[in-house]
């Protein structure tokens, strides 16, 4: 009995891209042996991204879609694609062409040595500027220091997902989804292969700085407490240095001396002032979370889809 394979793309105003990387993938799994679905899931595009696709499942009834209601992120139309899927082995992938097609039978491949999970990590290149090399580079390290999981540099969201996992995948609801640290998280035999990122062809990248200090940050707060630790500890260590300013400050109340250095009283203030704000902000983020998730409401809303 041959295996049930999907390909889930999230695409967001992709429409010069989604008959490129149809043709890489329907090019990529001729050779296979594999009953496969191509799964677009729209996020939310104000281009002509789902008339690309609608025009791809009149061609090819192997073509599905969701179109959501509107932008509602990338890691929220993974989990669409994973809401929906029926098939024994998935393959998460951008719609950019900087995933590169041609690395789904090698991902099969290892499937079929027995792993239930093949991530993939992109190789460090110019191309992707210093800036952004230098602070993926910072986030993973202090991710790794601050969290129970450990993942390789430059970890994409480009893998493949079998059986059981899928389903353990599909029960999470948490609403500040980082499914790269989750993967990694939830065990099975997995392995990491590294690739070459293409360039992209068409389009402009959808993250931006904004977006990317964002994603850090769910992806910090999902897997550690540490940072909450680390504001107690440095609040007690403050506390504790200014208790060795008593003596100074009783010596002069009896004699009658002068505290001298006004400005250097005020930097400390000022200091110390940033410091509990930091902190407060802190506890800030983690609370925000369980404000989200306490409302419960859904990742995602569906307008159209032919699943």
């Amino acid at each position: 009995m041959q295996n049930k394979l999907e390909i889930i793309l999230p695409a967001h105003n992709e429409e010069a891209n989604i008959r490129l990387i149809y043709d890489e993938i329907v090019n990529a799994l001729a050779s296979t042996n594999y009953l496969y679905t191509i799964l677009f899931v729209d996020d939310g595009s104000t281009d002509k991204t789902l008339d690309q696709i609608k025009e791809l499942t009149k061609l090819d009834k192997k073509v599905k879609y969701i179109q959501f209601s509107r932008n509602f992120g990338h890691q929220n139309a993974i989990k669409a694609g994973l809401d929906a899927t029926l098939a024994d082995v998935i393959v998460m992938m951008d719609c950019d062409l900087q995933h590169p097609p041609n690395l789904i039978k090698e991902l099969l491949s290892h499937y079929e040595q027995g792993y239930d999970i093949v991530r993939t990590h992109r190789m460090e290149n110019e191309s992707a500027g210093f800036i952004k090399r230098k602070t993926s580079n910072l986030f993973y390290k202090f991710l790794n220091q601050l969290s129970d999981i450990t993942l390789e540099q430059g970890s994409a969201d480009f893998r493949l997902i079998s059986g059981k996992a899928i389903e353990q995948l599909k029960s999470f609801n948490e609403f500040d989804l980082f499914y790269r640290g989750l993967i990694k998280w939830m065990g099975f035999k997995q392995i990491s292969l590294e690739y070459q990122p293409e360039q992209r062809i068409n389009g402009q990248t959808k993250y931006t700085l904004k977006k990317m200090v964002s994603f850090g940050l769910k992806g910090f707060t999902s897997f550690s407490t540490k940072p909450l630790y680390f504001a107690a500890y440095l609040g007690f260590i403050f506390s504790s240095l200014s208790t060795l300013s008593i003596p100074y400050i009783i010596h002069a109340f009896y004699t009658g001396t002068q505290v001298p250095g006004w400005a250097s009283v005020i930097a400390a203030v000022v200091f110390l002032g940033g410091l509990n704000l930091m902190i407060l902000g802190i506890i800030g983020i983690y609370l925000s979370k369980l404000f989200n998730q306490s409302k419960n409401r859904p990742h995602y809303i569906i307008k159209e889809s032919n699943v």
